[in-house]
């Protein structure tokens, strides 16, 4: 299969299917007649494999981690499931930054609903983050403080 093929045949771009052939992912020979890279059946599996991963959450290192574990004959599962364990952990935490900055970001408008636009005088770019830059920094050196 051509490039192209490969990639629609995997639900993918061509230029996914280059990137993961420059990193080894994936493995081609060149046709010479005219230097285009055929790949075989099986890099369609691959492919396919490296996608449902990539939606799961592995990163590409992670990826071919498993790869090599599975390319030396030794189950990677205990390996995936330490690491999907270890993803949804992440990803969690993740979510509670998100919903903490989601509540500073509807904080911080409701303030500035009420709050009148301003014309630039030269010295300021935008009040709105520069008066809540100086509320905000004093909270937060304050909160450092209290950590010490």
């Amino acid at each position: 299969m051509l490039t192209s093929e490969i990639a629609k045949a995997a639900g993918v771009t061509a230029e996914t299917v280059r990137f993961y052939t420059r990193k080894g992912l994936l493995s081609a020979t060149k046709d010479p007649n005219n230097g285009y890279k055929i790949y075989p059946n099986s890099a369609l599996d691959r492919l396919r494999f490296i996608s449902h991963a990539r939606n799961i959450g592995f990163s590409l290192g992670q990826i071919e981690e498993i790869i090599e574990y599975s390319q030396k004959g030794k189950t990677p599962c205990p390996t995936v499931r330490q690491m999907l364990c270890e993803k949804i952990s992440e990803t969690k935490q993740k979510i509670i930054e998100y919903q903490q900055h989601l509540e500073l970001m509807e904080e911080t408008y409701a303030e500035w609903e009420l709050e009148p636009d301003m014309i630039p005088d030269g010295k300021a770019i935008c009040c709105l983050i520069e008066d809540w830059s100086g509320k905000h920094s004093k909270t937060e050196s304050q909160e450092i403080q209290n950590e010490d």
